[in-house]
């Protein structure tokens, strides 16, 4: 399994740099597609029986890296679960703002939360802040832990949130605080993942995105020693539908880090499309050379790599990765 890491970074890298050529372009289901053909073609290259639990929707709506769909060689003695978001930010992507990244998780069979297409209320910090959130504490009450756990004053911690209407009452709440409030357009795995990294700046994430996103974002904090507490939500009657027909009845459940990404061996593997708190973005220079950043990490470990590569175009074709 370890061999894994860096076969996953060729395929995030490669995808990146598809997805790259459609930013600022306006067309956000080009760029989805670029990537997810890179992404499917490189995954069944795999020596891996390989599930896709997390990935672009159920499979009457998505005709590759659907949920459920089967990749790699069938024949592989790996048997594992993947959780994939071929573009984290297709808008961000396509309109050329920062956020926007490729993002995969693959662990053994069973270890990935397959979960529904809905909406999962979140909150996310570092390792200085393991078993200080309570999901279901106030916004004062969690920000205060956080507080005290980092050793700020409360007026110098940073929450991050996703810049949507829904989530108006939540930065009123914040502000209430003292505690400072960064809005993000898009990226909430890359928001979580923020909060694991001093050098970023950011405290603490909070706020209502994807459920799918959650299980990556979880994927991310067991290889890097942060925390996730979400809980699902249903905005919209189909969202309930989805909800219904997994079975799932109990909305007041509280899915901690190890629920959504359990098991003892879990690679996390993103690189970045355009800037974002935790890598910068794909680049093309002169010459056919583009550069890519990408984080490699594995809880069995607990090492984290960030790769800066410079690849010649001339000289690879993505297309056979």
């Amino acid at each position: 399994m370890r061999l894994l890491a860096l076969e996953l970074a060729r395929i995030t890298e490669a995808t990146a740099i598809a997805a790259a050529q459609w930013v600022g372009r306006r067309d956000p289901k080009g760029a989805d597609k670029e990537a997810v053909d890179i992404m499917r073609r490189a995954l069944n290259n795999m020596d891996i029986d390989g599930t896709i639990v997390i990935g672009e929707g159920e499979r009457d709506k998505a005709p590759m890296l659907f949920i459920g769909e089967k990749v790699g060689r069938s024949e592989s003695q790996n048997k594992v679960d993947i959780a994939v978001d071929p573009v984290e930010g297709t808008d961000a992507c396509a309109y050329g703002r920062n956020d926007s990244m490729v993002v995969m998780a693959v662990g053994r069979k069973g270890s990935l939360l397959a979960a529904p297409d809905v909406y999962m209320q979140k909150i996310a910090v570092g390792p200085k802040c393991l078993g200080v959130i309570d999901i279901n504490a106030t916004v004062r009450e969690n920000i205060e832990a956080v507080a005290k756990a980092l050793d700020k004053r409360k007026s110098n911690v940073t929450v991050m949130v996703l810049d949507r209407e829904r989530h108006t009452g939540l930065i009123d709440e914040i502000s209430k605080t003292g505690a400072k409030v960064h809005t993000i357009s898009d990226g909430d795995v890359s928001a979580c993942m923020a909060t694991c990294m001093e050098e970023s700046g950011i405290d603490m994430y909070m706020g209502i995105g994807g459920a799918p996103e959650g299980v990556l974002a979880a994927a991310a904090l067991r290889c890097m020693g942060g925390e996730i507490q979400g809980k699902l939500v249903a905005l919209h009657d189909d969202e309930q539908e989805r909800l219904d027909k997994a079975g799932i009845t109990d909305l007041s459940r509280v899915y901690r880090t190890r629920d959504l990404a359990g098991g003892t061996e879990i690679f996390f593997v993103a690189t970045a499309i355009t800037n974002g708190p935790v890598l910068r973005g794909v680049r093309f220079l002169g010459q056919s050379r583009v550069t890519t950043e990408t984080l490699v990490m594995r809880t069995e470990s607990g090492t984290i790599r960030k790769i800066l590569a410079t690849h010649n175009l001339d000289k690879k074709d993505f297309t056979l990765i």
